[in-house]
């Protein structure tokens, strides 16, 4: 009687480069796999939001209407709609068939650093310099926030919304948690500027990174500190941090030029990625898939688990040209 074979271990990890995109829209300021994540988005120091299919690289639209550079985005799940916001003070709903402003939402004092739909993209949440997040009514036909949230005691860096739950993270080394079913805040202390924040997918913790060049995980519920992953550096840039889509694997950008990944677990780190000679400044791992997307300079890289196959109709078409 013969065994089976062990099935072979799935790479965890996206450690392959499998194209690189040159945005042509300045420094990428942030890189957003979509809700699927079949399309990216890119947001760009030349006022410009970028639509690019993440399979072939190829730019299928571009959003013009900002005043300044684009710092955030999102995408609604059903892939209709849009959210940016800017240095210039304003966050834009657009329709992305048309690639036309459906909203300017104007309200916030300063530079507006991070954006979000809620789940059913009835409302967009932003997040500014000025110390508010703005909760913006997409139907409305009122141009007013229907909710301002101002505890915080500097800039909002970061920002994302998980059903009833709302986390933030600040310059004032606080990450807050608003249940905006029950009206509470919760609030954990942090000594450093906080520059991105996240919730894990099993939604019990929460993944911060901060200035001091760490990532901590805690307990969202008790505040308690799970991991501390360090090695990257991150003292004077707002950069991203994520969490594998099966919350496997810790992810940082980081100002030398690598995005570090680290065990959830074990904290031990287990690749150092080599994007590039300058800081990265985005990142965004794939809601479902092995897949990562980075941005350096004015490209974004798409990292996979494993090598490519070229498609066989490409061959064929390569062929054809050869003949």
């Amino acid at each position: 009687m013969s065994f089976p074979q062990p099935k072979p271990e799935v790479p965890q990890l996206p450690q392959h480069l499998l194209r690189t995109i040159d945005c042509q829209q300045g420094a990428v300021r942030a890189v957003r796999f979509n809700a699927d994540g079949n399309y990216l988005l890119s947001c760009g120091s030349d006022k410009s939001l970028k639509l690019w299919s993440v399979s072939r690289g190829t730019l299928l639209k571009t959003y013009s209407g900002h005043g300044y550079e684009v710092l955030d985005a999102d995408g609604s799940y059903d892939n209709s709609q849009l959210c940016s916001c800017s240095s210039d003070k304003t966050v834009i709903l657009w329709d992305v068939a048309t690639g036309q402003v459906t909203r300017k939402l104007r309200g916030h004092a300063g530079k507006v650093n991070c954006v979000q739909f809620n789940e059913e993209a009835t409302v967009i949440l932003s997040g500014s310099i000025d110390g508010t997040v703005r909760c913006w009514d997409t139907r409305s036909r009122k141009f007013d926030p229907i909710q301002i949230l101002d505890e915080a005691q500097d800039g909002v860096s970061s920002l994302k919304v998980s059903e009833h739950e709302l986390l933030t993270g600040s310059v004032d080394g606080r990450v807050r948690r608003y249940d905006l079913r029950m009206g509470q805040l919760h609030v954990d202390f942090i000594n450093s500027p906080i520059t991105c924040v996240c919730f894990s997918a099993d939604a019990q913790c929460t993944l911060t990174s901060s200035l001091d060049s760490t990532v901590r995980l805690l307990d969202k519920s008790t505040g308690e500190m799970l991991g501390e992953y360090k090695g990257h550096k991150m003292k004077g840039y707002k950069l991203d941090c994520c969490l594998s889509s099966k919350d496997t694997h810790v992810l940082s950008c980081s100002e030398d030029g690598h995005v570090y990944c680290w065990d959830l677990v074990e904290g031990s780190l287990t690749l150092k990625l080599p994007v590039g000679k300058a800081v990265v400044q985005s990142l965004s791992f794939h809601p479902s898939e092995t897949r990562l997307l980075t941005a350096m300079e004015g490209r974004v890289q798409v990292w996979g688990a494993e090598p490519e196959e070229i498609e066989e109709d490409v061959v064929v078409v390569q062929q054809e040209k050869a003949e």
